[in-house]
């Protein structure tokens, strides 16, 4: 799947978590950010929740916060998966293996399930865990809500290096 993006100028990825206001806006911040110091590809991110919890919501406060000290600057407003994402992403990068597997079901084809990755594929250090082994559950972003601040910047963490992972595929 990423072979075919390679050469793009212009890539579009959709993060996705439970409610979108902790993990996937996070997630899209960071990405939105370092696309924007790339030139080519030209990367669009979006993100959008499994749920209908919190659809026209900003994100939780202190997802924002967490991003903002980061040196992040992002506007989100919630809103939930829908199957049309299929036609108009180039990649859906789920943040924990449930949403993951709605995603899937949603997916009418094999094409459309060649979109699905889990975020942490991408970071380097988890390069071999195959998502569907027992040892996937390395591969999540733990959900902060309901946490401290600590939570969060772990989250930011496990992000940036997930989308550095993914920076680097698509650049190659």
């Amino acid at each position: 799947m990423l072979e075919k993006l390679r050469g793009k100028d212009e890539i579009r990825i959709e993060m996705v978590c439970l409610g979108n206001v902790c993990r996937s806006p996070m997630a899209a911040a960071v990405l939105d950010n370092k696309g924007a110091k790339l030139g080519s590809p030209k990367l669009i991110v979006s993100s959008s929740g499994t749920s209908r919890y919190h659809i026209g919501e900003g994100a939780h406060k202190s997802s924002v916060r967490t991003w903002e000290a980061a040196g992040y600057k992002y506007h989100h407003e919630a809103k939930q998966f829908s199957p049309a994402s299929f036609r108009e992403q180039d990649l859906i990068l789920c943040m924990d293996l449930s949403n993951r597997a709605l995603v899937l079901t949603a997916a009418k084809s094999a094409e459309e399930k060649a979109k699905v990755f889990l975020l942490r594929q991408f970071d380097l250090a988890l390069r071999g865990i195959d998502p569907t082994s027992r040892a996937a559950e390395e591969l999540v972003v733990p959900d902060p809500w309901g946490s401290g601040i600590d939570a969060f910047e772990e989250v930011l963490a496990l992000i940036e290096s997930a989308t550095d992972g993914l920076i680097a595929e698509l650049v190659k």
